[in-house]
């Protein structure tokens, strides 16, 4: 037992614990077709490795043999652009047939089953421990870079078998947990849209209504009753006969965004409004916005045109790329790299959001630029937009924003849940929580 009360548990080399190989280096013309094949971006993003790899590549049976994927083995990154994304660590938590995995990756697969849970791997290189660890190790000259040197200097700690079941098991009821909220958001997320769809770009209860059927399943009798018997001829093509069709920039405020001058400290130093740019956008798992990786000051909100954007606001990503979408459900402000459409027309935010997502390919065609796509607000105004009696419309909204109070509760759930992972980690790494073995 040390001095301050925490178990002296045992601590390893890498190379002790694990042998090491590197991946396989692919042209872009093998990939596409074969056997399932683990990505940079698999390792980098997960604890553990998807349960269904999403890339493919053409692989030889002696490439199968030697570099294959089972359960155990460990998946770094062996290089990447910067330091926080170097040795980032992904852990296979059953065999994958046929599997084979990226170059820029090292496999490190355990000498003995019996002496580390794959789980308690999984947590142990994600935690502060061994991420400070790696930080120091790492060297930095156009690219981060880790070898097998570094490896053979980096330490895991390594406590009794059943205490690491304890701690795996602890943190993995946690990103359970997280993986369901998660999985009940995607398949609230899927009704919307397909409710959207079938109302307002399909038109199915319009047609079902012209075939002398009284209801629509799902649509309110009040919402049915208001709908038109027939299509016609429009510039959009057949629409319900009746509804509009008017520019969205007569229907939302289109807004852009702004980046207060980072080299003044009092726009950004204590910071209290949420300060948004695409990237906030690129990682969400659920459509709606609660969070971002910067604050702003009052001043300098009060740098950006567009200000503190109410609660509600629909985002749309305009370069860089072009094409993300949230609803914010917080107040925001918002980098030039957006335009954001405040719903204080006829058309209510969740409508709004889903239009959006429904019109991407049209948005994205109306882009230009030399050095990336960008849309700007000029170009964007202008795309035309059907505008539905107001019973219909507000009829999904009711609908939808029930379903995206669902969302928002799951999300705001997770965070909470990965807050906890995040306070429990470091402590169960060294001792300062105990779990029961």
């Amino acid at each position: 037992m040390r001095t301050d009360g925490r178990p002296a548990w045992p601590s390893f080399a890498l190379t002790d614990v694990f042998d090491i190989r590197s991946g396989l280096s692919k042209p872009a013309s093998e990939f596409g077709s074969g056997f399932p094949f683990v990505t940079f971006k698999d390792v980098l993003d997960n604890y553990f490795l998807p349960e269904q790899l999403g890339s493919l590549v053409r692989s030889s049976e002696t490439e199968r043999e030697l570099s294959d994927v089972r359960r155990g083995d460990v998946f770094l990154t062996r290089t990447s652009e910067t330091q926080e994304d170097l040795g980032m660590s992904s852990v296979a938590l059953r065999d994958y047939e046929g599997a084979t995995f990226n170059g820029f990756t090292k496999r490190l697969r355990p000498k003995s089953t019996q002496q580390i849970v794959p789980e308690y791997a999984a947590y142990y290189l994600r935690s502060p421990l061994f991420r400070g660890e790696m930080s120091g190790f790492s060297s930095l000259s156009t690219r981060a870079s880790l070898n097998n040197d570094m490896l053979s200097r980096l330490q895991i700690v390594l406590p009794d078998r059943k205490i690491q079941e304890g701690i795996g098991y602890t943190l993995r009821s946690l990103d359970d947990k997280i993986g369901q909220n998660h999985r009940t958001c995607r398949s609230l997320e899927e009704l919307a849209r397909a409710t959207f769809k079938a109302w307002f770009v399909d038109f199915e209860p319009v047609k079902v209504k012209a075939a002398g059927q009284t209801s629509f399943p799902g649509m309110p009798p009040a919402a049915f009753a208001a709908l038109p018997d027939r299509l016609v001829d429009s510039p959009l093509g057949l629409v319900p006969q009746g509804w509009e069709i008017r520019p969205i920039g007569d229907l939302v405020t289109v807004k852009g965004g702004g980046t207060p001058s980072t080299k003044v400290a009092e726009y950004w130093d204590g910071g209290i409004h949420f300060w948004a740019t695409p990237k906030d956008l690129s990682g969400l798992q659920d459509p709606v916005l609660l969070e971002t990786n910067r604050r702003i000051t009052n001043a300098g909100a009060a740098c950006i045109s567009s200000g503190v954007l109410q609660k509600n606001t629909v985002l749309l990503s305009s370069r860089a790329p072009v094409g993300y979408t949230a609803l914010a459900k917080v107040p925001v402000a918002v980098n030039q790299g957006f335009i954001a459409m405040t719903c204080n027309g006829p058309l209510p935010p969740h409508y709004v959001l889903h239009w959006t997502r429904s019109m991407l390919g049209e948005i994205k065609s109306r882009a230009s630029g030399t050095t990336f796509p960008e849309i700007s607000k000029g170009a964007f105004r202008p795309i035309p937009a059907i505008l539905p009696s107001v019973v219909v419309v507000q009829a999904f909204e009711n609908f939808t924003a029930s379903l995206f109070d669902l969302i928002e509760a799951n999300a705001r759930e997770s965070f909470s849940l990965k807050d906890m992972r995040s306070y429990l980690l470091p402590r169960l790494m060294t001792g300062a929580v105990k779990v029961r073995p």
